[in-house]
């Protein structure tokens, strides 16, 4: 794999002309904001330990512990552009779940409709036959949209069928709905999940997505799957989500917003590489050129991931999907979900024990128990702390953009395989000695 930045591949993109400046997760929400959470943003001489100080405050202020219900959760490439090649070996989906692997065959060739250029539109009678009549044998998962379905079609695609839930008090799914369709028919792109098709009928609403086959990045944290994720892969899907958010605010004609970046949200393929996934919140970003700076509408998220200035003013930019990452980050390094009930009150709100232990110079306190205290993975562990820092400022304009992040993380990986080959040749070479002289 290239270890170039990726700064230096992106000559063939058409980006935009603007300047860039088992436990639960819990659920998505929408929030009200509170001016009084503006108390905890205060200046301090030292700006590390103010941003710290600050998102302490602010965490503190605006998240309480979730309940333990379960919660909505649904490459290689080497630089930011869109790219055609897709996987159909992939799952999309909620919360993993442990349906059969069978699936029905759909022909794709007569009965297929499209509403418009490039988007699929699904009938009845194909979800139907695709998914055995919604056969609770072909369920994979349940989440805040609804149920998700694998189903094969006829040209061997495999597919995540996620039908939406239909009650009366599920009203803004419809809108959800639709920003998710508008969002995927734009989008195209390794580290995206790719969009199939869908069918609106009725009280029906049914999205059609690439499946990917090896659960969310969350459970892999919690090691539901069997295998520990160690460090090098961690920033390698750091990176892969970098690659796609950047790609969402800067390399399309109308920017989008993601809204939900968070580990629930993120898939993970056989050979550990990511799929940002969950378009329902996501919205166009302001255009620069017309001199907008962001875009006043209702706060919507999850718990713990939120952008506390936007959260306070309504005022959404690409900068909040900065700060969620910001926590994704510290979620990678810690293992942690970013709001810990279980734990004591000074370690409830991860982000916030984390950045003040880093401030502390301990940072090697907060590395996740189940990673080696190496040399290597202490550097990265520095390294990337710095950079969630960075991503949790309390005001956006301090925060880096995306793809500022993804050069930043691409040094940091670099650095980390060099370091961590330095190593293995060290033990190598002691070991070799240990083994002569005992001869």
């Amino acid at each position: 794999m290239k270890t170039s930045s990726p700064a230096t591949t992106t000559s063939s993109i058409h980006r935009r002309n603007r300047s860039s400046g088992h436990r639960a997760t819990p659920d998505r929400l929408g929030y009200s904001p509170n001016p009084s959470y503006t108390s905890s943003e205060v200046t301090r001489p030292n700006p590390m330990a103010a941003a710290v100080k600050a998102v302490a405050g602010i965490f503190t202020a605006c998240f309480t512990p979730p309940d333990a219900n379960s919660s909505k959760s649904f490459v290689d490439s080497e630089d930011f552009k869109s790219s055609s090649v897709a996987s159909v070996t992939s799952r999309s989906g909620s919360n993993r779940g442990h349906g059969s692997n069978r699936g029905i065959s759909i022909s794709l060739h007569n009965s297929i409709h499209r509403k418009e250029p490039g988007i699929v539109k699904f009938t009845m009678e194909e979800i139907f036959q695709v998914t055995r009549n919604f056969s609770p044998s072909f369920k994979i998962g349940q989440g805040g949209f609804g149920a998700v379905y694998k189903a094969k079609l006829l040209n061997g695609t495999v597919v995540a069928v996620k039908r939406a839930k239909k009650s009366v008090y599920e009203k803004h799914l419809g809108v959800e709905f639709q920003s998710e369709i508008q969002t995927l028919s734009r989008v195209e792109h390794l580290n995206l999940v790719q969009f199939y098709g869908f069918l609106e009928q009725g009280d029906e609403r049914i999205v059609v997505v690439e499946y990917v086959p090896n659960g969310t990045l969350r459970e892999h944290l919690d090691c539901i799957h069997g295998n520990i994720l160690d460090l090098a892969s961690r920033l390698d899907i750091a990176i892969d989500v970098a690659h796609a958010v950047t790609y969402l605010h800067m390399y399309i004609d109308h920017p989008i917003i993601h809204r939900d970046i968070k580990s629930s949200n993120i898939l993970l393929t056989e050979n550990l590489r990511a799929k940002v996934a969950d378009f329902g919140f996501a919205r166009q970003a302001p255009d620069s050129d017309s001199g907008m700076t962001h875009i006043s509408t209702q706060v919507k998220g999850t718990a713990g991931y939120l952008d506390p200035e936007y959260l306070r003013t309504y005022q959404l930019t690409e900068k909040s999907d900065v700060y969620s990452f910001g926590v994704l980050l510290v979620e990678l390094v810690t293992g942690r979900r970013p709001i810990e009930p279980k734990f004591e009150l000074k370690e409830r709100i991860t982000a916030k024990w984390a950045m003040k232990r880093f401030i502390e110079g301990e940072a090697i306190s907060v590395l996740d128990p189940k990673l080696d205290q190496t040399a290597a993975n202490s550097l990265a562990l520095e390294k990337t702390l710095e950079l969630a820092l960075q991503c949790l400022a309390p005001r956006r304009q301090n925060r880096p953009n995306m793809k500022r992040c993804a050069e930043i993380l691409w040094t940091i990986r670099k650095d980390y395989r060099e370091l961590s080959a330095s190593e293995f040749r060290s033990f190598s070479i002691s070991s070799q000695r240990s083994t002569s002289t005992k001869g």
